[in-house]
């Protein structure tokens, strides 16, 4: 069985000397370890970087977040996805700056009753920010200790996670716990890998029950997710003059706040352009003509894929309102690019412009 120091040391004498060198990293203001944190969540670090740079050249403070509109917030975010995280944080700032005079809290419990930041989040912000001796379990640090103690257990349920939290607080060395978790997260992901460990370099193979037993593979257990479903979705263009329609969605739903083509999920029994013409009909009270397909776009987001064919339509009858939206906009397809939109959506707007591009 493993001793405190022999893991432990072991562990922050390799992260001296391996350690990514990110911007946040060794930063005393307590925004920017936020900010990285709240972007790190289910988003790889390489993709977070230049999103980061951009965003605390834009925002780069706390008041300066807070005081931005929404829309450029969302704009700032697009392209990384999972856009309710934007929200949270553009409401966190507003949080905090109202409640909290500005000043990030300290404590893991102030920390959790900020909008979007749950035990991982709230741990790591304290741990890196202020100090504070808290173990930060996400799921690559809990994949590091799951093979380290060959936990039988899926450690995303709450009896392995309540196991990993004991184990790493048994780890954890006093007044360094931002080392090391920083450094568990760097070991995730140089080294104890999900699929094929280079459990060559690994410096805790001497501690590794999994390594011990040849079992890296069987770990971490997991229990069997359902397949994720596919949805077949329709968009309309529809054009007026030398402009299209957006519509934003609402605020409170799947990538609230961003603007989409208008159309929704196909329905069993309903051709494609049966469906845009009865979201169409829905969304905006509008009859329309389904004309010519620009093109069928794919997407897949946490829990469920996207299909997603986009029509040109005429209106033929109807003024265009927001019905199931917070707003619409007439805008020219050279516009776009200035409305944020999801992956899919701009996908049809950057097609949009290709075909203006190539008439061009």
């Amino acid at each position: 069985m493993m001793t405190d120091g022999t893991f432990t040391g072991r562990l922050l004498d390799w992260y001296a000397k391996h350690g990514r060198g990110l911007p946040w990293r060794g930063s005393p203001d307590p925004y920017a370890i936020l900010v990285s944190e709240y972007m790190a969540q289910q988003t790889r670090v390489e993709t977070v970087i230049p999103y980061y740079l951009r965003w605390m050249a834009q925002f780069p403070n706390i008041q300066a977040l807070a005081e931005a509109p929404l829309e450029a917030v969302l704009k700032a975010w697009e392209g990384l996805g999972y856009y309710a995280r934007a929200r949270n944080l553009h409401q966190t700032a507003r949080v905090i700056v109202t409640n909290h005079a500005g000043y990030i809290p300290s404590s893991v419990d102030e920390l959790r009753a900020l909008p979007g930041i749950g035990d991982y989040t709230a741990a790591a912000v304290a741990s890196l920010a202020f100090g504070a001796d808290e173990p930060a379990l996400d799921g690559n640090l809990r994949r590091v200790l799951a093979r380290v103690t060959a936990l039988e257990e899926d450690p995303r349920t709450p009896k392995g996670v309540n196991r990993l939290k004991d184990t790493a607080r048994a780890l954890l060395p006093p007044g360094r716990a931002g080392d090391f978790n920083q450094a568990l997260m760097d070991l995730s992901n140089q080294v104890c890998l999900p699929k094929k460990p280079r459990c060559a370099e690994c410096p805790l193979t001497a501690c590794c029950e999994a390594f011990k037993q040849n079992r890296q593979a069987d770990f971490p257990v997991k229990v069997k997710k359902a397949p994720v479903p596919t949805l077949t979705v329709t968009a309309g263009v529809l054009r007026r003059g030398h402009t299209v329609l957006l519509t934003k969605r609402p605020a409170d739903g799947l990538l609230g706040g961003l603007w989409e083509f208008p159309g929704g999920k196909q329905e069993p029994d309903e051709t494609l352009p049966e469906c845009l013409a009865r979201e169409l009909r829905e969304e905006l009270d509008i009859e329309v003509s389904v004309g010519n397909e620009v093109g069928v776009f794919r997407h897949a987001y946490s829990h469920f894929k996207v299909v997603l064919h986009a029509f040109e339509c005429e209106i033929v009858s109807g003024e265009p309102r927001p019905l199931a939206s917070d707003g619409l906009e007439w805008l020219p397809v050279s516009q776009l690019g200035e409305y944020a939109m999801g992956k899919i959506d701009r996908m049809i707007a950057d097609k949009l412009n290709l075909i203006i591009v190539s008439i061009v």
